[in-house]
């Protein structure tokens, strides 16, 4: 998605580009930085399976690249990185979905292979960001009231996505990969993060897409919306939405089962039957 920049926008927003080559935007109290760089080298790639304690990965890793949100009053930091969603695909541990055996074969690494596929090798993660508080970023004030902490509470309250459709300037915008697979060529599996500012607000979207051909479609979003009110204790909502289905509850509904029909999950999500809804508040408070 190409996205034009219009810098009087910027300028009339008071909002600042980031310097020293970093990308991003400075505005309202917030920092938010986009951070996109190579695959991960053979040696990283170790380090990370000492870390996790697996062999398994997805084919590319974006292990450097990251989506970070700082709030600089209060210290907050949110940010979106594949070693933290691979931490959480390893420790949710799905049974692995089962392949066709015709397509079995593309697995293999060697010819005559044997393939065994005892873990989840979609990659499917519960991952939906993560948050710490940067003690050093804090206001004088907080930090003589004490170190905030995060707390995210269930709230019946909505993300206004109507709201947030309504014509505004983008000020900065960016879509992060943080892996993905190809499952050996049975579909595809993708973590992306995708980030837009506006004068109002900000809102992001944490996405990861599973379709194994044939067999399985999974579709897990994690909405974000910031809006630009009180710099010192801003308002976060988090909206999780999980939905999947198979080819087969699809073909029964009288759906396309031609896996190019679904190229785009955006295209298809409505299709997905939901497994799981939630949305949560974040309230930043300094601690007593």
């Amino acid at each position: 998605m190409e996205v034009e920049i219009d810098e009087d926008a910027v300028k009339a927003a008071g909002a600042e580009p980031l310097t020293d080559g970093r990308r991003g935007l400075r505005i309202r109290g917030w920092e938010i930085e986009s951070c996109k760089l190579p695959i991960l080298n053979s040696h990283e790639l170790l380090q990370w399976e000492k870390k996790l304690q697996t062999s398994h990965f997805p084919e590319m890793i974006f292990g450097n690249s990251c989506l970070i949100l700082r709030h600089e009053a209060t210290g907050t930091v949110i940010n979106f990185k594949a070693f933290d969603a691979l931490t959480g695909w390893k420790q949710e541990a799905l049974p692995p979905i089962e392949v066709p055996a015709a397509a079995k074969w593309k697995f293999r690494s060697k010819p005559f292979q044997e393939v065994i596929l005892d873990y989840d090798y979609t990659f499917t993660t519960p991952y939906c960001g993560s948050e710490t508080i940067d003690t050093e970023k804090m206001s004088k004030k907080n930090t003589l009231d004490g170190a905030c902490c995060l707390k995210w509470e269930d709230t019946e309250e909505r993300i206004d996505l109507v709201g947030l459709a309504a014509k505004e300037p983008i000020l900065f915008y960016d879509e992060v990969v943080l892996y993905e697979d190809e499952l050996a060529d049975n579909g595809i599996s993708l973590l992306t993060v995708k980030v837009r500012v506006m004068p109002s607000g900000w809102f992001l979207l944490l996405r990861f897409w599973l379709r194994v051909d044939g067999v399985l479609m999974r579709l897990r979003d994690t909405r974000m919306h910031g809006i630009f009110g009180d710099l010192s204790f801003p308002v976060i909502l988090r909206e999780n939405c999980w939905r999947e289905a198979t080819f087969d509850l699809l073909a029964a509904k009288g759906y396309l089962v031609d896996a190019a029909a679904y190229g785009d999950p955006s295209s298809i999500s409505q299709r997905l039957p939901i497994v799981m809804h939630k949305t949560q508040k974040l309230k930043l408070r300094a601690r007593q």
